[in-house]
């Protein structure tokens, strides 16, 4: 199972209001992927380890001390582990999916597991090691306050926080170029990109296996509907859930497990090397559209829930009474379920 559980445990209706979660079909009632261990961190030296990603960050979440352009970042972590900082010299600015395993879909300001032991920390954006593929003068950067995810110029100005070690149960992002500010290509040797490092669980190829109108995809064990939009239209949030009860109750494809994926496992299928839509090259998807409603309530604000931006790659917010995502359900199990 390479994902991991969001961190939310409360559920909302969609005025924002705190409901109990019991047959909701909400991400606070489901609680979908790996569990996060408990004790979550461990602290010795200045350096925290993740123990549910085995990942070690700087206990100091800003050691930059101010923000630096992309370029800047990647540099600065060269100059870190050229003075071999807190006693190692391997240290990256992470990739995507390596920042967002830090992120509580419960928490906010910062978006952070509650207890954590992070010090210095700035509620805005942290750049990513990993460039936008629509744009490769853009990277990819998160944001504290609220776990946002997008894409912005490299030569702008954020925050960056080191990690090193081996990722386990994240998957690669799929990046395998580097490119510099401008987004040119570059030979990633010594870059520190993602393109370079390529950390994570490798994709098993193929990645996807269809039957009938059922996609398996073997890197996460999850079972994709082939068309991406069964409900034919625009959504509003409590639509999108009303939706994927009825298929439980139609018991689509021989299965009565369907549901509103969590931004975590929607996010898992983005393919970071792809744009328009974030997804690999022959994936067997049909009827793509631009947003997908997750069953993730946003924590900063309840009346929203969050969105895969599906053409850019991007995890955002929507309104939840607004009919402007689709639902793309997905289950667990067997194809012959």
């Amino acid at each position: 199972m390479n994902y991991f559980r969001t961190g939310q445990e409360r559920c909302y209706d969609p005025l924002g209001n705190e409901i109990s979660c019991g047959a909701s079909g909400q991400d606070g009632e489901l609680r979908l992927g790996r569990p996060w261990p408990e004790p979550r961190f461990a602290v010795r030296d200045g350096i925290v380890e993740d123990h549910l990603t085995r990942l070690q960050w700087f206990l100091n979440a800003n050691p930059g001390g101010y923000p630096v352009t992309w370029s800047e970042a990647l540099a600065a972590i060269t100059e870190l582990n050229r003075q071999r900082a807190l006693g190692y010299a391997d240290w990256r600015l992470p990739n995507r999916r390596e920042l967002r395993s830090l992120m509580s879909y419960q928490t906010r300001k910062p978006s952070l597991p509650d207890g954590h032991p992070f010090v210095n920390l700035f509620l805005g954006w942290y750049w990513t090691s990993t460039s936008a593929a629509i744009d490769p003068a853009y990277a990819w950067y998160v944001h504290l306050e609220g776990a946002r995810m997008f894409y912005g110029r490299k030569d702008q100005y954020y925050l960056f926080w080191p990690v090193r070690g081996n990722p386990d149960g994240l998957p690669q992002t799929g990046q395998v170029r580097c490119y510099d500010s401008d987004g040119l290509e570059i030979p990633c040797s010594g870059s520190g990109q993602d393109g370079e490092l390529r950390l994570g669980a490798p994709w098993p190829e193929p990645r996807f296996a269809v039957r009938g109108e059922l996609v398996r995809d073997h890197l996460t064990n999850l079972i994709w509907l082939r068309d991406t939009d069964p409900g034919r239209r625009l959504l509003d949030w409590g639509a999108a859930l009303e939706l994927v009860a009825r298929l439980n109750g139609e018991r689509l494809g021989g299965h009565s497990n369907w549901s509103l994926p969590n931004i975590n496992q929607l996010e898992s299928l983005v393919d970071c090397r792809r744009a328009q839509p974030a997804l690999s090259t022959g994936h067997p998807f049909i009827n793509t559209r631009e947003g997908y409603w997750s069953s993730t309530s946003s924590s900063f604000e309840t009346d929203w829930a969050w969105v895969l931006y599906l053409n850019k790659g991007a995890l955002g917010v929507g309104h939840k009474s607004g009919a402007t995502f689709h639902a793309w359900p997905v289950a667990a199990g067997d194809f012959n379920r």
